[in-house]
């Protein structure tokens, strides 16, 4: 695809001649004579690069810059202008400016600047384009994984959606079995009727019957009206019953009578009602056992276990972690920034974290991070437990005091002097140091800024 590039002067000699050199090159030239008409073919047209002066009447290129920058993230802009100023740089390169280039200007000198604004925003929608395809192979109906694990329910899914077979999903809290029941849904040939969702465990026992099959009005105290169940309201879709070994026994009896007989009656009522739903179903607990102890129905276990999918804990696929961060990211934070999304050792500390509330405990834990710095996830911001029990001898030789002590200052004061090290080592170099500490050069800023020491740029 030709590159396209909007030039915008209010100087017609520099917009034609401009517009020569770009076509020459085997560029597509756009011409634009003030901020004002670039904004109006911002709006229809998607441009490579921007090749705008500084000085113009009304509306300047700086005050341009920081539209485009809004209306266009990924679109590289040369700023130029006749005025060779500091201070006009450095504000064009905080709003996002490629580069910045005085007039009068070698035709090389710009044709260099040119080429490499266009390779930068082409690597950029590159891996822009490479990063949803692999998070569209890494992602079945919204459920995030690459691991051989999760790979294999993917399958597993697919192959029973076609079907109106039962299903059980089974894992510990926090693993996604919505999730996954919403995909087989979302796959099968009921995806355009209801998919609906119940936590039996959240439904008080007196209420359990008319929750599930309706009532008719007058059927007990408060019944002031006919209300249809959620069998009623799944007709011809897909009711997800999870944590159904909540169920009392006696609620067992009678929904197992109704996956037999296809057909239901709402509490008070005469009328028989047909029943054409896809029941799928989860469980955290061992439903075999609860059998053994008698809590739950051997013959209602075999209808609904038709087909068993286990979704594993998140310590047991812990490949799966850094495209779960990545998409939880952007989840809470938008656009990702132009570097890291996670430190290093952010990443590390939930590596080797145990997660007993699995994905949904992550989910939180990079919401956390993100509200205390929306930029990247850095070790410090981490809840205290993501820290605990990483290593059997972690606290091997600490002691504490019998009158006890103040923790906080002892932590501050380490990790000064660590911060101090690493730049006696690199002999002051502020990213090498960041590097040598396994951390986002930003990270490493905002500890010399936190402790007073000299924050600025190397």
């Amino acid at each position: 695809m030709i590159p396209r590039i909007l030039v915008v002067d209010d100087e017609l000699s520099m917009r034609e001649f401009l517009c020569i050199l770009l076509e020459r090159e085997g560029y597509e030239a756009v011409v634009a004579p003030d901020a004002a008409e670039a904004l109006l073919l911002l709006e229809n047209n998607l441009f490579d690069l921007i090749i705008s002066d500084v000085q113009m009447p009304a509306l300047n290129g700086i005050e341009l810059l920081a539209r485009v920058k809004a209306m266009s993230p990924d679109t590289a802009v040369l700023m130029m202008t006749a005025f060779s100023a500091a201070e006009q740089a450095v504000e064009a390169m905080k709003l996002g400016a490629y580069d910045y280039i005085a007039k009068p200007f070698k035709v090389e000198e710009i044709k260099v600047l040119i080429r490499n604004a266009l390779e930068k925003t082409t690597l950029k929608r590159e891996n822009f384009v490479l990063k949803q395809t692999v998070l569209q192979r890494d992602n079945f109906c919204g459920i995030i994984g690459s691991s051989p694990r999760m790979k294999e329910i993917f399958a597993l899914t697919q192959k029973v959606a076609p079907s109106s077979s039962s299903v059980m999903i089974q894992g510990e809290s926090g693993t996604g079995k919505e999730l996954v029941a919403r995909a087989i849904h979302d796959s099968s040939p009921r995806s355009a009727k209801p998919f609906v969702a119940v936590n039996c465990g959240a439904i008080p026992e007196t209420l359990m019957e008319s929750e599930l099959f309706g009532h008719k009005k007058g059927a007990f105290t408060g019944a002031v009206s006919d209300r249809p169940g959620l069998f009623e309201q799944a007709q011809g879709g897909t009711l997800f019953l999870d944590e159904i070994g909540e169920l009392p026994l006696l609620m067992q009896t009678k929904l197992l009578r109704v996956l037999q007989e296809r057909e239901f009656r709402r509490v008070g009522g005469t009328e028989v009602q047909k029943s054409d739903v896809r029941i799928l179903t989860a469980s955290n607990r061992d439903l075999q056992g609860q059998i053994k102890e008698g809590g739950f129905r051997e013959d209602l276990f075999y209808r609904i276990n038709v087909v068993q999918i286990f979704l594993p804990p998140l310590r047991e696929r812990i490949e799966d972690i850094p495209i779960l961060v990545d998409h939880f990211f952007h989840k809470f934070a938008g656009a990702a920034p132009s570097g890291d999304i996670i430190t290093p050792a952010a990443l590390k500390a939930l590596m080797n974290y145990q997660f007993p509330g699995n994905i949904r405990e992550l989910e939180n834990i990079i919401e956390r991070s993100l509200i205390l710095d929306p930029s990247i996830v850095a070790e410090g911001n981490l809840p205290k437990q993501v820290f605990s029990g990483q290593g059997a001898d972690a606290t091997s030789g600490v002691d504490i005091p019998a009158e006890g002590m103040q923790l906080e200052p002892l932590l501050e004061d380490i990790e000064k002097q660590y911060l101090l090290k690493a730049l006696e080592k690199t002999a002051g170099a502020k990213k090498k140091a960041a590097e040598l500490l396994g951390m986002s050069f930003r990270s490493f800023r905002y500890r010399l800024a936190k402790f007073g020491l000299d924050a600025g740029e190397e």
